[in-house]
């Protein structure tokens, strides 16, 4: 008969046989981030020089600003605007300074240190970041998204080109901190699942602006 215990290796809900097997986590390093529209290097070149030299990245964060509202023995609490927070990205060197080189493009986009001169708009450098979870997948067996943050209205809020040492074979990394605008979760079928997915805004009993 078969031997069924690992089924058993997870926490068990409510009522008789609830337990299963656990699901298979996301894996940190499974990972890869596109930067679109960055620099002036154009084209998916530009696109792989980043991506090839990215050694981590952070995830979203979002925060709602606390909106209080003050009655007669107590007080309520409401989500105000949202923030989302910077991405912090960092990229190791190459020898033929490619990410410097991209890097510096899209600094000179926003704004020409040379002459002093700023951007029209920001339209004309801001660019798009794509952050996915991968498979495992790789060679003949190519790789697949299962998750992505899509980041919009992004451009350098910082850039640092960190430290040099004579006691560390570390390579040398540049990192940078992006602000965006707006970013929508995407699951592994390009449908968006989770941040952005439609939802049921508000109900027929909360029209007249009441909290239920």
């Amino acid at each position: 008969m078969p031997i069924t215990t690992l089924q058993n290796i997870s926490i068990p809900t409510e009522g008789a046989n609830s337990n299963s097997s656990l699901l298979m986590p996301k894996l940190q390093y499974r990972f890869r981030v596109f930067l679109d529209n960055f620099g002036t290097t154009g084209g998916p070149d530009g696109v792989r020089e980043i991506s090839r030299q990215v050694q981590d990245v952070t995830r979203p964060n979002v925060t709602f600003e606390q909106m209080t509202l003050d009655s007669y023995n107590s007080r309520a609490y409401l989500a105000g605007k949202h923030t989302w927070e910077p991405v912090t990205l960092t990229l190791r060197e190459d020898a033929n300074n490619n990410v410097q080189k991209i890097i510096g493009q899209q600094l000179q986009r926003q704004f020409d240190f040379f002459e002093q001169s700023s951007a029209v708009s920001s339209g004309s450098y801001k660019f798009q970041t794509r952050i996915e979870i991968l498979d495992g997948g790789n060679g003949a067996n190519g790789a697949n998204v299962i998750d992505r943050f899509h980041l919009v209205g992004c451009y350098i809020e910082s850039a640092n080109y960190n430290t040099l040492a004579y006691a560390t074979n570390e390579a040398v990394t540049t990192t940078l901190s992006i602000r965006y605008d707006n970013a929508i979760q995407f699951g592994a079928d390009e449908d968006i699942n989770g941040i952005g997915e439609t939802t049921t805004r508000a109900l027929a009993a909360a029209a007249g602006g009441t909290q239920v």
